[in-house]
């Protein structure tokens, strides 16, 4: 099993196809402990996401929530939602990430009745409960998919049918009642979001503060405070010292550049800062880092 690779652009969104054109579904087997720093960091897509929980404890972070999943376990993310998933020890986690259009096209009688509104005003998430009747059946057919994409024998057209079964729970059960201007203010804070993270994503080498995060946005500080808070549960300069440490993990395992060098380019003021901050969040040291990332390839 191959550790997860994220490949986002520059808001965020996961550039990965998933699927194929002609059948946009995607089945994966992820451990996330075996991710680098055994997380699949922040990012999000078009595409909806179920996923179950069969080995492990998932700790899902969604917004101001931190959702944590236990093995048999399942949950539902809606398109276009910031997520990140962490766990703290072998954490299996089988799921699908598909186009809403494999259900139905868009702007068919049934994408607009019963696919639209669930895309519209259902909450961002939804954890499935083995002990919930419902739920189980959903966790039941996710199952089903999951085996399905292991055959060969009208794959396709089974998986669509059990699709449409899940759909049809989600359908009858989801409070979608919320028809309000929340789903717009949500984008909204989410647009800022990702401006002030390209803002640090573009001139974390340089000394920024977070008068300039918040400008890149037309955001006072304490709207940047907030928003980097409810949307990714973490501050502005604490988001950039993140971000500056990923970008070094990234040097020390694709050049041979010394440890000051690296420290110096990726934004920080010194090597023994440098590496304070990088044992101080990830338990190991960039010289350790660098030899286990070498010789696990």
């Amino acid at each position: 099993m191959k550790p997860c690779t994220l490949a986002t652009d520059d808001t965020l969104r996961e550039t990965t196809q998933h699927g194929s054109n002609s059948f946009p579904l995607a089945y994966y087997l992820e451990d996330v402990w075996e991710s680098d720093f055994h997380c699949i960091d922040w990012h999000w897509h078009h595409e909806l996401e179920f996923l179950s929980v069969t080995e492990g404890s998932l700790s899902c972070l969604i917004g101001t929530e931190q959702i944590e999943l236990p093995k048999g376990w399942g949950m539902f993310i809606n398109s276009g939602v910031l997520h990140r998933f962490e766990a703290k020890a072998h954490t299996l986690i089988p799921n699908i990430v598909f186009s809403p259009s494999l259900l139905s096209p868009k702007e068919s009688l049934l994408y607009d009745k019963y696919i639209q509104p669930v895309l519209l005003y259902a909450p961002v998430c939804q954890i499935f409960d083995p002990q919930n009747g419902w739920q189980n059946q959903v966790l039941s057919i996710l199952q089903d998919i999951y085996a399905l994409q292991e055959s060969s024998a009208q794959k396709e057209l089974k998986t669509v049918q059990a699709l449409l079964q899940l759909w049809n729970l989600l359908y009858d059960y989801m409070d979608l009642s919320s028809k309000t201007s929340g789903v717009q203010r949500l984008d909204t804070r989410q647009a800022r979001l990702q401006i002030m993270m390209q803002y640090i994503h573009d001139h974390y080498q340089e000394e920024i503060t977070l008068d300039e995060i918040a400008a890149s946005a037309s955001v006072s500080k304490s709207s940047a405070l907030h928003i980097f808070q409810s949307g990714i549960q973490t501050a502005p300069v604490a988001y950039l010292i993140q971000y500056r440490l990923m970008q070094a993990a990234e040097l020390l395992y694709t050049t041979t550049k010394p440890v000051s060098t690296i420290a110096v380019e990726t934004g920080f003021t010194g090597a023994g800062y440098f590496c304070r901050k990088f044992k101080e969040r990830y338990q190991i040291s960039p010289g350790e880092y660098r030899k286990h990332r070498l010789c696990n390839g």
